[in-house]
């Protein structure tokens, strides 16, 4: 059976209206618009997603209220419906300057660690159900993560890297062994890809199946970001391929989605798609 996470927040933000165009990206709305922010939430939930990610992937880690509000807002939007992951996005995302797409951070190790374990502290004190540690580019940086959560009880967490080919994170590791370097997760919910194209995706999975590990799968539109524009160049995918979403299923996908530029509207089409596969 497929769970069927949430997609692009930022998609949903737009289309009723919100700016996401600050450097706190969707947690903008925490300060500017909540209500707008659990509107969109809800969309998802509305269109068929049984797990809702909170708005706290860009948002600053000394921001604590921000990241509280966070959490309740996306637990308001779920109720009953849907559970609430809390959203660990990579250092770069927090730079707001297009690294969390190679990984390159003009800092140490030991900064970085320091602002994931503030964010992780915050938000393990919310009514949270799980974490998505996702987008990241660096094999290094997500066993990083890992080793924190498990310094803090290890909570349960999928473990998602942005890929730029079937084989490679953003950040340039074989994305094989940067899921090795997170498996042996006491509480591992899934492994896999996101905010890559379906076609990249369908490689990624390919490579992951051997591994025998619960995969999740959470395509943007098949578009390219430019971050110097701050704009998707390209055409987009149909990520509610039903031959697509069968051949994941067989590969070991159990969780799916969509993320940047994946609204409501295609995130319900692909919940019925499952549904039918199930």
């Amino acid at each position: 059976m497929i769970t069927v996470i949430d997609g692009g927040l930022s998609t949903a933000l737009a289309e009723l209206g919100a700016d996401t165009s600050s450097s706190w990206w969707t947690a903008d709305a925490l300060r500017t618009s909540p209500h707008v922010l659990e509107a969109a939430h809800r969309s998802f939930v509305v269109a068929g997603a049984r797990v809702v990610t909170s708005a706290s992937y860009q948002c600053p880690s000394h921001e604590h209220d921000a990241l509280r509000a966070s959490t309740a807002i996306a637990r308001r939007a779920a109720g009953d419906d849907a559970r609430v992951a809390a959203s660990i996005g990579p250092f770069g995302a927090w730079l707001a300057d297009g690294s969390e797409y190679n990984g390159a951070y003009d800092v140490s190790l030991e900064v970085v660690r320091s602002r994931h374990t503030e964010r992780i502290r915050v938000l393990l004190d919310t009514d949270v159900d799980l974490f998505a540690v996702e987008t990241q580019p660096r094999a290094d940086e997500a066993e990083m993560i890992a080793e924190i959560l498990v310094d803090h009880g290890a909570p349960p967490a999928w473990f998602s890297f942005g890929c730029r080919d079937g084989s490679t994170t953003y950040g340039g590791d074989d994305v094989g062994s940067a899921v090795r370097r997170v498996a042996e997760y006491p509480n591992l919910v899934a492994v896999g890809v996101n905010c890559a194209s379906p076609d990249v995706v369908d490689s990624v999975v390919a490579t992951l199946a051997p591994l025998g590990l619960p995969v999740i799968a959470y395509p943007n539109h098949g578009r390219v970001w430019d971050a110097s524009t701050r704009s998707w160049m390209g055409e987009a995918s149909d990520l509610a391929d039903e031959s697509r979403l069968r051949r994941w299923a067989m590969a070991g996908v159990t969780m799916v989605g969509g993320c940047c530029g994946v609204g409501p509207t295609e995130l319900a089409r692909l919940a019925r798609v499952c549904a039918a596969l199930d």
